[in-house]
């Protein structure tokens, strides 16, 4: 698929997720001039992270991880000598839950396969997920013999698994965000995105 096409269909995805007013979160957005958050970096990249849902930051500014998560993230591709603009950045869940609390399984259900149509036109070769929610959704959906493990026994692992277009790699990572509460977690982080040095071309 070349890039053009690709970036048309990302397009069109924006506009649907835009007008989802069957959402539980679409009043929310717009009493608060919120933003959806769709997903920002390269159209081809190798790379793609997945986070969970967009906190207040990003709803204000329609950017995903921007905020002292992001900080966090940009950190750590830095650590293994890439640029946000080198990979894919977005989460499940595509508008800001209130009071930045975990999505529910209904908004889940209704964003995800808006995801799924993100992950089957930008092809990733690997797929970083950040945080367990992430995770548990990417695992199930490749159907991964790992899909009921907990992130304590799979993060920093590389996990083969089918998609749609082909093989890929999902690689189980913790959120950003605990780093910015426990020291320790963010050495863990720093360990496990050494793996994805395997897959930079």
């Amino acid at each position: 698929m070349q890039l053009t096409e690709k970036t048309e269909l990302l397009k069109q995805i924006r506009d649907e997720v835009i007008n989802l007013k069957e959402s539980p979160l679409y009043e929310f957005r717009v009493r608060n001039n919120y933003f959806p958050v769709l997903g920002q970096g390269n159209h081809d990249a190798d790379i793609m992270f997945i986070g969970e849902a967009p906190g207040k930051n990003e709803a204000e500014q329609g950017r995903p991880f921007c905020g002292a998560s992001g900080r966090v993230l940009d950190e750590l591709l830095t650590s293994i000598n890439l640029k946000r603009e080198d990979v894919y950045v977005t989460n499940i869940v595509k508008d800001r839950p209130p009071d930045n609390r975990d999505p529910s399984r209904e908004e889940i259900k209704l964003y995800s396969p808006f995801l799924v149509r993100q992950i089957n036109i930008i092809q990733p070769r690997v797929i970083a997920t950040l945080g367990r929610f992430s995770m548990e959704f990417i695992l199930k959906l490749f159907d991964a013999p790992e899909q009921n493990d907990k992130i304590s026994q799979l993060h920093g692992r590389k996990i083969k698994a089918q998609a749609e277009y082909g093989e890929v790699y999902v690689v189980p990572l913790f959120h950003p965000a605990v780093a910015l509460y426990r020291a320790d977690q963010k050495t863990t982080l720093k360990h496990d995105f050494q793996v994805l040095k395997d897959f930079i071309s």
